[in-house]
């Protein structure tokens, strides 16, 4: 009878000969595998299964039948060096029955692909060998073709004459691409892009001489706002919230950005960015003073919740 450690080590063995990399050649991986095949101790190979599965399920479903239990603060872990990679080596699906759904969706799943789950169903048979030579010699150009259809799916951005960036995809990065589009060309017009967040990848787009020249080190573990703009004419960096769920430029916010850009050479304007008055309307009690707001729906409108001045840098 096949023991959980048994199944396991096959799951590795897997792994090992699909060409993974030494950093998911281990039991998290392994044990991620098996969960997206449905393949618990007791089921033969051929009875793998490719259902449509979330990283928290996986998690309860390695806890339930192998017993390994994974703690939930190890959930990005799960994501970013397992799950991340069976993606790009193309042996699971993300989000195979909505490619629209944003990044950091809590609806977002994975599903095993259905070629690898031919080739896993003959683990162990005869033609196993054979299917897996056939399997290797044809993945890359299914790798290529599911990168091709996730990159229909991002959001384009211009950030200059003839210079585009892409986006995952989701409301927060569309308020983003508005931001710079659309808020930057009304209010800041002529500024230079410095950094644009992404919810698939936190440096997006990162103009980093740009803002080592402005006199910020930005550390690596410092929460960036979504945006950072560079207005030359009158020397500002303005740093801009994109808040399609939560978090505005509140007195917390505002104090870990001063702290954050605290050596910048140039003035610093706070901007806090909805994509309608609806959503503004939740958080209008926490916005901080010395600050602005700007609201995608009524784009040449800004707020601004200061007193003494309009839009500008109270550091100057």
């Amino acid at each position: 009878m096949t023991t959980k450690n048994d199944r396991i080590k096959e799951s590795l063995q897997i792994l090992i000969v699909l060409g993974f990399p030494r950093a998911q050649q281990n039991e998290r991986s392994a044990l991620c595998l098996l969960a997206l095949l449905n393949l618990t101790p007791e089921r033969k190979w051929s009875a793998a299964e490719n259902p449509l599965m979330g990283i928290t399920p996986i998690m309860d479903w390695v806890r339930e039948y192998y017993e390994k239990d994974y703690a939930p603060n190890t959930r990005e872990t799960v994501r970013r060096q397992s799950m991340h990679q069976f993606v790009d080596a193309g042996i699971a699906l993300y989000n195979p029955d909505d490619r629209t759904r944003p990044v950091n969706s809590p609806k977002a799943v994975y599903q095993a692909e259905p070629s690898a789950l031919k080739l896993l169903q003959s683990f162990g048979t005869r033609s196993w060998k054979k299917n897996l030579a056939a399997y290797l010699q044809d993945r890359q150009s299914l790798v290529t073709q599911y990168a091709n259809a996730r990159k229909q799916n991002l959001i384009p951005v211009q950030i200059g004459a003839g210079k585009q960036i892409t986006l995952s995809p989701g409301e927060h990065s569309e308020l983003i691409r508005a931001i710079i589009e659309e808020f930057a060309a009304r209010f800041v017009p002529g500024s230079v892009l410095v950094y644009a967040g992404d919810t698939g990848d936190k440096w997006g787009y990162f103009d980093a001489p740009l803002m080592k020249q402005l006199g910020v080190a930005v550390d690596a573990h410092g929460k960036m706002p979504d945006v950072v703009l560079h207005y030359p004419d009158k020397n500002w960096l303005v740093l801009v919230e994109s808040v399609t769920s939560h978090g505005p430029v509140d007195g917390k916010r505002h104090a870990e950005l001063s702290r954050l850009f605290a050596k910048s050479t140039a003035g610093l304007v706070y901007v806090t960015a909805f994509p309608d008055r609806g959503i503004m309307a939740r958080y209008l009690g926490n916005i901080a003073w010395e600050t602005e707001v700007w609201v995608a729906d009524a784009p040449s409108h800004p707020i601004y919740f200061n007193g003494e001045r309009f839009f500008g840098s109270y550091s100057q």
